[in-house]
Parts: structure tokens; C-alpha cells; sequence
């Protein structure tokens, strides 16, 4: 199905009022019309085809920008979108920036510089009151600032948007020599595009949010200063290189012709409380209870695929119960190998052994197809949640049903910071995550196996033979004693 059969080719007499005032909606409005109450999904598994939907959409706004992430990094690709938001900003757009503050460190002048354009508003979310030295903030408002705004959305003009697990960096959409982030997003158009609409304005307006200006102070005279990001942005080497290579893209293509292929299927956005992240949302509302209301529990099969698994007590007994009603659970994760939250992975570590003899089956992922890391991966922190080798967020029950999103089945996830994802009704759509799943499993991944002793083993498949490995592996000494270390820490809810 095509996304539409050319960006000019409709009749201005044919369209909904809803759709007349922008390009995008004019062309989308005849195949929404086509299928009504479902909406037209691309999944972006492909990290170049990821930043040039951003970027190429937001070329075409013509009246609105809603953007939010947890992470916007200083880097190529940060700046080359942040170039589209001022492009489209200076064509009339109304561009609203929500990121979360807990990563904006020496982007103040850079975000003031966009916030002063009369276009672009810019709001932080749990902002840090001190600017440079922000552990002096977790020293003396612990509380609030752990709580962070994970979501990601980028919504234009209200008639397409995207969703799922990627911040805004080069490692996510494979730029530079940085290691590549696996990942997942979402693009939709349909009726879910307005509850992501009014999602974000419950976000812009919530209580945990603060304009720019507010925190920032600025003086008269620094409101008033003239818009000029740095012209070498458009001129270092790796943005023009990159730009070279966008435009050669069959994605750039198809988006830009109206034949990019969707798939039609009900859709549902499910997202935190905003209140959450001033701890304040009631229970009832946090997104893993949502999960099993809408999605339900699994009669046969659940692939769960999570960056940061770590399931607690509570997640681990739900799973043992599932698994002794017969169904069939498969999880991927990070190695430790791969994790760049070294102490994070102590979480899900102390859970492998009682999983495995309950016959659920734990696959993780190399830090590459190598033998060992060529770029080791850079370790964040215990608040990092920036994403590692698999950064994807995503799982699928009984090849019926899909969430994909910004959820990490973990405690931070399930009760600090604040998540948001599409559940998606499509047999299709959960046939192709676990094919994926199946595939990943011979070539990226170690299985986990308990030997005769029950001692955890690595199973690696090569030229059809298994290699049996008795250690983490591609892992230091160091790495391993830490994990021991915080296995017996009651840290697990921060993790």
C-alpha cells in the first residue's frame, strides 16, 4: 500500500477539512479515508532510514513540530536535526523542543539560541537547577531529579508521527565510528497520531516541565540576541558526507514519492501519567499495569525483546506463573558484553539461573559479530538508559499483538521515569518481530543453558556446531566481580 500516490496528486475537493491546511495531510487523507479506524504503520529497523524520516518530515511541516526525547546528543546528527527544527521554524513552523534535562550538559547555549527564534519554544523536563555541576542537584533534590522523562515522539504538522526506543545521536542512526545501537521506531499515520498529539500537550503542560527561559534566567539582552547556529553545523566533513548519503537513500525516495510501503492495523498509544515524574501518578495509571489491561496475558507465546531486562520479583514470579500454564517465553538482552550500564545488568543477572530452570529461554546479544569488541561500549552510569548495543524495546504475545516503545522492562521503567509506545493489533507485524527474534538467535546472539552442575553456560552456534563458553563472555574480571558485588545490594529499584 502506498503512503500516497504523490505528495501533489489530490483533489482539494475531496479532502476533510481536518487535512486541508498541510501538504503531509492532504496527501494522507485519501489512504487514511481508505481504511478507516486503522492506522498505516512503517516500522524503522533500519538506523539511516530512522534519522531521514525525521529529518526529510520535518523538510516537510508546514505548520507544526511536536518533538520530545529523553536524549538529544551534540553530535552530527543532533545538529543537522537541530538545523531542521530552525529551517522549518523560519518557514512559519510552530516548533515545541520537551527534552528531558538529565542529558542537556553544555547544550544550554545551543537550546537558548533555538528557544529565542519566535517559532520555537523550547521546555525541559525535571530541569537541574544547577547547570554544570548537576551532581550537586542529585545531592539536594535526589527525589525529584531521579525521576526522568523517557519518552520519544516526533509529530508533524498532526498528521504523521514516530514512536519507539530511539533517542537523537549518532550512535542510533550510524553515524561516525560510534557503536551502532540496535533499535526499533514506529512510523504511523491515523487516529493514533492525535493521541500522541494530545499526549504531548499533557507533557508541555504538566507540572514537571519548565519553559527554557524560566530556568535559565536569561537577561533582556540575551532574548533579544539574533538566531545564528554555527554555520560549520552544515560544514563539517561527517554532516556532508552524511547528507551526500541521505539523499541517495530508497527510503528519502519512497517518502518523497508516496510509495513507501504501510502496513494498516489497529493502533493504540499507551503512556505514562506525566505526574509520575513528580511521583504523584496513581498506580492504576503506570504503563505496566495498562500493558496487561489492553494486551492481556499470553495463552502460548511472549517474545520479549528489552535493552535493560530487569524483571524484580514481581516480574519474575509472573513469568514463572506463565511459564507453568504452558506458555512459551523467549527473552533477549544485553551480554554484559554489550551493556553500558555495567551495574544494571547485576539486576537481571541474579534471575538467569531460576528462569532457565523454569524453561524460559534467554538469548544475548553480542557487543558485535566479531570475536571481540572492536569499539567497547562506553559504560553510562546507573542512570544512563542511553541505550547500548540493543537499545530496542519491543514484545509480542501469542502472534497477535505488538508493543513497541520506550519501555525497558525494568524498575526505573515500571516506576520512575515516565514511558510511552504503540500496542499494535497485527498477526503480521508479531510474525515478522519474532522471525526476527529467531534469527537473531543463530547469528548475534548466546544462548543460555544451565549445564549438568548448574552452572550458566554461553552457547555460541558457528558453521552449525556449538561452542560452549563457561564465562561471561568478552568480559574483564573486573566487570564480573562488580556484577557479583551489586547482586546482593538493594539497589534493584534503582536500576
Amino acid at each position: 500500500m502506498k503512503l500516497c500516490d504523490s505528495i501533489n496528486a489530490y483533489s482539494p475537493n475531496t479532502v476533510p477539512t481536518l487535512h486541508a491546511d498541510s501538504r503531509l495531510g492532504r496527501a494522507v487523507a485519501p489512504v487514511c479515508e481508505a481504511h478507516p479506524g486503522l492506522c498505516g504503520l512503517h516500522i524503522l529497523d533500519d538506523s539511516m532510514d530512522a534519522f531521514v524520516a525525521r529529518y526529510r518530515l520535518a523538510e516537510l511541516a508546514e505548520r507544526t513540530l511536536d518533538v520530545q526525547y529523553y536524549i538529544w546528543e551534540d553530535d552530527t546528527s543532533g545538529r543537522l536535526l537541530m538545523l531542521a527544527l530552525l529551517a522549518a521554524a523560519d518557514r512559519g513552523v510552530k516548533v515545541r523542543l520537551l527534552l528531558d534535562d538529565n542529558n542537556t550538559l553544555g547544550m544550554d547555549g545551543v537550546l537558548r539560541q533555538l528557544d529565542n527564534h519566535p517559532n520555537i519554544e523550547v521546555r525541559l523536563f525535571n530541569p537541574f537547577s544547577f547547570r554544570s555541576l548537576r551532581a550537586l542537584g542529585y545531592l539536594t533534590d535526589f527525589a525529584r531529579l531521579n525521576r526522568r522523562m523517557h519518552n520519544k515522539s516526533f509529530t508533524v504538522d498532526g498528521v504523521v508521527t514516530l514512536v519507539g526506543g530511539r533517542n537523537v545521536g549518532d550512535a542510533y542512526f550510524g553515524i561516525g565510528e560510534e557503536p551502532l545501537f540496535t533499535d526499533l521506531d514506529v512510523m504511523a499515520i491515523g487516529p493514533v497520531v492525535k493521541e500522541v498529539e494530545r499526549d504531548f500537550l499533557r507533557y508541555w503542560n504538566s507540572a514537571s516541565v519548565s519553559s527554557l527561559r524560566s530556568v535559565l534566567s536569561l537577561s533582556p539582552e540575551e532574548i533579544a540576541e539574533r538566531i545564528r547556529l554555527p554555520e560549520s553545523w552544515r560544514e563539517d566533513i561527517t554532516a556532508v558526507r552524511y547528507q551526500e548519503r541521505l539523499a541517495s537513500t530508497h527510503f528519502a525516495a519512497h517518502l518523497e514519492n508516496g510509495t513507501l510501503p504501510l502496513m494498516w492495523a489497529k493502533t493504540r498509544l499507551l503512556s505514562d501519567d506525566p505526574r509520575k515524574g513528580e511521583g504523584k501518578a496513581r498506580e492504576h495509571t503506570l504503563l505496566p499495569q495498562r500493558l496487561l489491561n489492553v494486551m492481556g496475558k499470553p495463552d502460548r507465546q511472549i517474545d520479549i525483546i528489552s535493552a535493560y531486562f530487569v524483571p524484580g520479583r514481581a516480574g519474575v514470579a509472573l513469568l514463572l506463573q506463565l511459564a507453568r500454564k504452558g506458555v512459551k517465553i523467549a527473552i533477549l538482552t544485553n551480554s554484559l558484553a554489550a551493556n553500558d550500564v555495567t551495574v544494571v545488568h547485576a539486576g537481571y543477572a541474579r534471575w538467569r539461573k531460576k528462569l532457565l530452570r523454569h524453561g524460559i529461554e534467554l538469548y544475548e546479544l553480542k557487543p558485535t559479530r566479531g570475536e571481540a569488541p572492536i569499539h567497547p561500549v562506553h559504560d553510562r552510569g546507573l542512570t544512563g538508559n542511553s541505550g547500548s548495543s540493543l537499545h530496542a524495546k519491543t514484545f509480542s504475545i501469542d502472534g497477535e499483538k505488538v508493543f513497541i516503545g520506550s519501555f525497558n522492562f525494568d524498575p526505573r521503567s515500571a516506576v520512575l521515569n515516565t514511558e510511552m509506545g504503540f500496542v499494535i493489533d497485527s498477526e503480521t507485524l508479531a510474525k515478522q518481530i519474532h522471525h526476527r527474534f529467531l534469527r537473531s538467535q543463530k547469528d548475534i546472539t548466546w544462548q543460555l543453558r544451565l549445564d549438568r552442575f548448574g552452572r550458566i553456560n554461553w552457547i555460541e552456534q558457528q558453521d552449525g556446531e556449538e561452542i560452549v563458553l563457561k564465562k561471561e563472555p568478552q568480559t574483564r574480571l573486573w566487570q564480573r566481580i562488580l556484577v557479583r558485588m551489586v547482586y546482593w545490594l538493594p539497589v534493584e529499584w534503582l536500576l
